[in-house]
Formats: structure tokens, C-alpha cells, sequence
């Protein structure tokens, strides 16, 4: 064999070597498709962001973080959130600013939270309004599944009471019906941005008449390694009750929440409503709530026509006098539906009364009356899927939801082993179609702290659930609401067989 021939061998290994070069079989004489199914395998790498959790200096925020045991996973791996500050820091330099306290912007040194094991959750606290954004990464076998919960309470003021959001993964658009520019609220659009570049982002504001006149909506720079806080009255000078925000990204990415605050209400988060859908289910209103406040938007030019249901313990009921929402394009629609559950609990589940628009929506929940109320948001969420989380429940307070609007259902829970002991505890639940049920959930044995969620479809229709976290301080039932969207922890990739043959024309 002559150098020219070994020269070119090693060439052609080199090429597949370094591109990972694959192709599909090829087909036989006959033409038949033989490729290969896509196989589902863990994901290997996810990243999140949470928002500044208050502005208050009385706030006590908890954060947990949390993996499910996924099997064909690597050996290896970490779970890591940093500050905003030590993330930019050690992009700059190679490594983070000296100092004590791990929950304070520009003085970590080390993460504000790591992971243990999959299987168990982890938690650590922060004080006061100096808390920064965090930026997380999992990789290995932290990664699929990765779900971490930022937990606030704070004691008086506009937005007492218990403040939950999901850390969201970065993204380059969010719709947020259910804000508002009433003078008795304070939101604020908090926008991460986890990259080395900077960001650059809109913010629409639609009100009932239609778009909003804004003076810096756009163009606003997030710079890397960075969260930033919008107040929304500083972008429009109208007053309006129920407001559609829409964060849309020019360049970059970031992580979008909305943080909604009330003089006399209390205040929560509210989490991005599902992309815009002909329908759309909301599950898991608590059976005690109070006033129920619908509100939905459709950003298309065509108008929307929506049945109103409700999925009950015993099946779908229509809320009397409000059958039916109308929905103009590109406006604002909220419709109040007051004491609907009756003490029952609840989803509200939206469809089209005859050609289907896509829409957005979000419910705004109050629970207690006169000065003790307090408010969650919960909004169109997508499907549990194969599976999905929800973190830091606790032995008393934790509700967990269940609805199957389309067709009977078989779910699988499961109780991770709590944060400092406690073993694992499985159970399974069959949901009859168009109802929802709040489930008696499956406690650790020996809990000690806080311990997750897990959510698996076993058969049937598609299933959507929240959990319903719910603290008393003071005499003033605090609560806070999160939807559980399958946690897109595995991703097909297609089965493939190296193939040298492309290389030879």
C-alpha cells in the first residue's frame, strides 16, 4: 500500500472522526425505508434562570432544586445556580469575586445551590431584597428533568404573602395575560439573560382597546450574566385593570417572569402562559378560591370564539352565565366568574365554539376575604407529558392537582426522598375524562424538609396538573400556585450507522 493510499485512509477517518459523520442504512434493492425509529434518550446539558426574588427587605426566599432518576443517563454530572454577578464574573476573569455570603450579587465564590444526587432534593435560603437573578446549569445526569422553584415570603406590604415561580429555561418570546397598570398594583417584567452577549428585547402592552402607547419598550438592552427589572407603569402612562404583556428577543435570549404585586391582594408570580393554542386548559384552581378572574388574548388578526368549561370532581359543568368568552384580536379580554368552584376543586378548560384561533390566557385566584385575601396566578400550561416536577413541598400545605379534560387517564406520582431524609413513595391514580381531582399525594416516609413532585403519564388522554403550595402567617392564608408542563427531559434522536460511502464522489 503506497503513502498516497495510507494518506488518503487516514484523511477519510479524520473527516468522520472529528464531524461525526452518520448516515442512514441504505435503503435495499426493493426501495423499502429501512431507517431506523428515533430513540428517546436523556437530555445532556439544561440551563435555567430566576428572577430577582423581591424588592422587599423583609422577604425570605427559599430555593430547591431538584433531578428525577432518569435511567440511560451518565455517570457524572452537576447541578450548579450562580449569582447573575459571579456568572458575568467569571466569564470575564476565570473565576468569581471573594467573599461570604453566597446569596449576595458580586460576592460569591462558590454556587448559591449544587445538586447532591438525582432523587433528592437541595435547598438554601437568601434575606431581603438584595438577592440577585441566578443562572443555572445541569449537565449529566442532573439534566433531564431539572427543575428548581425560588420560594418567597414576605410578611406586610404591597405583595405580602407567598411568592413561588418555576426557574425558567431561556427563550426568545412570552405572552403574560394577567399583568395589569392598575394604580394598586406594582409589576414588573424581570428579564435574565444567561449569555456572554448581550440581549435585546421588546415589551408589548395590550389592554382591553388594544395595543398600549409605550415610550421604552424597545430595544431594551440586557446585558450578559444580568437580570433586569421593567416596571411596567414606566413603560405606558395608561391605567388599565388586565393587561396581555409580550416579551419578544431581537438578539440573544433570556428567562421571562412577571411579577405581580398588590396593595391589598397580596401578590404572586405569573409564570408565561403555553404558546398561543385554539385550546388551552388552566388546571388546578383551589376548591377554596374566592373570585376566579379569567383573562385571555389572541395575538392573530382573526377574533376568538371560546367555550367556557369547567373540568369538576364529577365532570365538565358550564359556569352559569358565562358559557361563552369572545375575544377580539390583539385586545384584552377578562371575564370575572367570582365563587365558581363552590368548594370543589378545579380546571378551566378552553375551546373553540367553531374555527379554532390560537390564544393566550391566564387565571388570576384570590382565596380569603376582607383584608386576609391573597392572590396566585395560574396559567395555560401545556400538557405533563411523559413527565414533569414540582419542588419544595412540604408535610402540610402541599395540594397537587390532576386533570384529564379529553379522555380518561392513568398517572403515576411519585415523592422523592425529602431534602434531609426520608424515602422515596410511588403511587398511581386513574383520572375519569372531563374531571379533575385533587389527589391525596404519596408522603416520604420519615420526611425531614421539603421533597418533590413527580408527575408520570402511564395510559390514556392527555393529563395537566399543578401544585398548590399553601402557607398560614399571621391569619392570612398565603398560597402559591405552579403548573407542572412535561419537563422535556428526553429528546428523540434517529438511529444512524456510519457511512463512508457519501464520501467516495
Amino acid at each position: 500500500m503506497n503513502r498516497t493510499t495510507l494518506s488518503l485512509i487516514a484523511g477519510v477517518t479524520a473527516l468522520a472522526a472529528v464531524t461525526g459523520l452518520a448516515a442512514l442504512t441504505t435503503p435495499d434493492a426493493s426501495g423499502a425505508n429501512t431507517a431506523k425509529a428515533a430513540a428517546e434518550l436523556p437530555v445532556e446539558r439544561t440551563s435555567l434562570v430566576c428572577p430577582a426574588p423581591s424588592i422587599s427587605d423583609l422577604a425570605e426566599t427559599t430555593y430547591t432544586s431538584f433531578t428525577p432518576v432518569t435511567k440511560g443517563t451518565a455517570s457524572d454530572g452537576k447541578a450548579e445556580l450562580q449569582s447573575a454577578a459571579q456568572e458575568k464574573g467569571d466569564a470575564a476573569d476565570g473565576k468569581g469575586e471573594k467573599g461570604e455570603d453566597a446569596g449576595k450579587a458580586g460576592k460569591a465564590d462558590k454556587p448559591v445551590l449544587e445538586g447532591k444526587q438525582p432523587g433528592t432534593p437541595v435547598s438554601g435560603d437568601a434575606s431581603g431584597a438584595d438577592s440577585p437573578a441566578l443562572i443555572g446549569t445541569a449537565d449529566g445526569k442532573f439534566a433531564p428533568g431539572w427543575t428548581v422553584q425560588e420560594t418567597t415570603e414576605v410578611a406586610v406590604g404591597t405583595g405580602r404573602g407567598l411568592q413561588g415561580v418555576n426557574c425558567t429555561a431561556p427563550d426568545t418570546e412570552f405572552w403574560f395575560p394577567g399583568a395589569s397598570t392598575a394604580p394598586d398594583r406594582t409589576d414588573y417584567v424581570h428579564l435574565t439573560n444567561p449569555d456572554d452577549a448581550a440581549a435585546v428585547v421588546d415589551i408589548e402592552l395590550y389592554g382591553k382597546d388594544g395595543a398600549l402607547e409605550t415610550t421604552v419598550g424597545e430595544g431594551i438592552t440586557v446585558q450578559p450574566h444580568s437580570g433586569e427589572p421593567i416596571l411596567l407603569s414606566t413603560l405606558t402612562s395608561e391605567k388599565q385593570d388586565n393587561v396581555t404583556v409580550h416579551v419578544t428577543v431581537r438578539s440573544g435570549r433570556v428567562g421571562a417572569s412577571v411579577q405581580a404585586l398588590d396593595d391589598k391582594l397580596g401578590g404572586d408570580w405569573l409564570a408565561a402562559s403555553a404558546d398561543p393554542a385554539g385550546s388551552l386548559v388552566l388546571p388546578g384552581i383551589p376548591k377554596d378560591a374566592t373570585s376566579v378572574r379569567l383573562v385571555a388574548f389572541t395575538p392573530g388578526d382573526a377574533d376568538a370564539d371560546l367555550k367556557v368549561r369547567l373540568a369538576s370532581p364529577s365532570g365538565m359543568i358550564t359556569p352559569a352565565g358565562n358559557e361563552t368568552l369572545h375575544v377580539k384580536a390583539r385586545m384584552t379580554s377578562a371575564v370575572d366568574l367570582g365563587d365558581v368552584m363552590q368548594g370543589e376543586a378545579g380546571s378551566l378548560v378552553l375551546t373553540p365554539t367553531d374555527r379554532s384561533v390560537p390564544v393566550v390566557a391566564a387565571v388570576r385566584v384570590v382565596r380569603g376575604k376582607g383584608d386576609k385575601q391573597e392572590t396566585a396566578f395560574i396559567p395555560a400550561s401545556r400538557a405533563v407529558g411523559t413527565r414533569a416536577t414540582a419542588v419544595d413541598n412540604r408535610a402540610k400545605g402541599t395540594t397537587l392537582s390532576v386533570t384529564a379534560p379529553f379522555g380518561a387517564a392513568e398517572v403515576k406520582v411519585t415523592a422523592s426522598a425529602g431534602s434531609e431524609g426520608g424515602a422515596a413513595a410511588s403511587k398511581s391514580y386513574t383520572v375519569k375524562a372531563g374531571t379533575t381531582q385533587d389527589v391525596k399525594v404519596p408522603v416520604p416516609s420519615g420526611l425531614k424538609g421539603t421533597y418533590a413532585l413527580t408527575v408520570e403519564s402511564v395510559s390514556g388522554g392527555p393529563v395537566y396538573a399543578s401544585r398548590t403550595l399553601a402557607v398560614t402567617e399571621d391569619g392570612v392564608a398565603g398560597f402559591t400556585v405552579q403548573t407542572l408542563p412535561d419537563d422535556r427531559g428526553m429528546v428523540a434522536v434517529p438511529e444512524a450507522d456510519e457511512d463512508l460511502s457519501v464520501l467516495q464522489k
